[in-house]
């Protein structure tokens, strides 16, 4: 590299500045956070032990009762057990999380700051007055952190509080510039500090579109701040006449980390949150591993078992060996600049 630009950069001498080969502080993925569901992981980062970026915005968005605030308690619940020291700033616009709901699904409340802000104006100041207090903390006395809001679609502007107190039934057309000004102060911070924020949005029909589409809420704000965007959907999952949780649907509409438009299913429990193996043994037939043999599988080992025993004592047939096979057809299937390529795909039977 020439002096000239070595030099240039030491003599402006100010945080914002770097040479590129010494790491760009905001621009680099600093890691992942465990969602707590191994196949989650793999569509948002391309490894079942990726996850959320550990310094950036992640948007989950859905319909009405696609289970978005349940979904994103799960990967709290994760982040919290993974982080003993950890805390979480939950914002919650929609009055809906409780106590009980929260340590239900194993969340220590101690560690959770609830906030509840009515206006774009009051979420951005609280967030920005939470990041700088962590910012003046020293480096190696900061304790993990993550924000959480959900959600986006119900902060209301100052403006249309106003007009709504005055009786006036007037639509706040500045509503979307206030959210895009939000998260471009927002999200170059977070990356600074190394805090990631997990946020939840509505998404509707796009009226007189040729081909059915789906868009969030609130303007483009969210959409070019997050550096991954997910589609929820649901189904309903039996346990025999027993509805036991939700099977999600997520589609990848954005991200940094991987390929778009991949779509995975997560099963998120009412009881217990997201199912941590839910998904692996179709992954598992996927990356050639094993094999469907009529509604059984068989195994590397060459046992025909059902799924549903599979997921009853996950860890005797996801043994260390057949996780790295899956993890390498994850980085395949998911990751950019990767393709199918399974020739070192195999697993050796234990009776050979």
């Amino acid at each position: 590299m020439s002096d000239f630009f070595r030099n240039l950069a030491e003599d402006i001498k100010d945080e914002d500045t770097s040479i590129a080969a010494d790491g760009l502080a905001s621009g680099e993925y600093s890691g992942t956070i465990d969602t707590g569901s191994f196949i989650l992981n793999a569509v948002l980062s391309g490894s079942i032990y990726g996850g959320v970026p550990n310094n950036k915005v992640t948007a989950f968005a859905g319909e009405s009762a696609t289970g978005k605030t349940f979904f994103v308690l799960g990967v709290v619940s994760q982040f919290l057990k993974d982080n003993p020291t950890g805390g979480v700033v939950f914002y919650d616009t929609e009055a809906a999380v409780t106590k009980e709901m929260m340590e239900t699904r194993g969340i220590d409340t101690e560690r959770v700051i609830v906030a509840e802000p009515d206006t774009i104006q009051k979420f951005r100041t609280h967030a920005l007055n939470v990041i700088e207090q962590f910012e003046k903390t020293p480096e190696d006395k900061r304790p993990p952190m993550m924000m959480v809001l959900d959600s986006l679609g119900l902060l209301s502007t100052q403006k249309e509080v106003e007009d709504s107190t005055a009786g006036k039934d007037v639509r706040d057309m500045t509503k979307s510039q206030l959210i895009k000004g939000a998260f471009r102060v927002l999200t170059l911070k977070l990356a600074k500090v190394n805090v990631p924020m997990l946020v939840t949005n509505h998404v509707y029909e796009v009226i007189g579109s040729y081909i059915p589409t789906k868009e969030m809420g609130g303007g483009t704000g969210l959409k070019y701040a997050a550096s991954t965007i997910a589609y929820l959907g649901k189904k309903k999952e039996r346990d025999g006449t027993e509805i036991v949780g939700n099977i999600i649907k997520v589609k990848m509409f954005k991200s940094r980390l991987s390929k778009e438009n991949k779509t995975v299913e997560v099963l998120l429990r009412y009881d217990t949150g997201l199912d941590r193996y839910y998904g692996m043994v179709d992954a598992a037939i996927e990356a050639g591993i094993w094999n469907k043999s009529a509604n059984r599988v068989e195994t590397h080992q060459g046992q025909k078992v059902y799924p549903k025993a599979i997921y009853k004592e996950p860890e005797k047939y996801f043994t260390d060996d057949v996780m790295m096979v899956i993890d390498q057809w994850a980085k395949n299937e998911f990751s950019y600049g990767m393709v199918n390529d399974r020739e070192d795909d195999t697993v050796e039977s234990d009776s050979e």
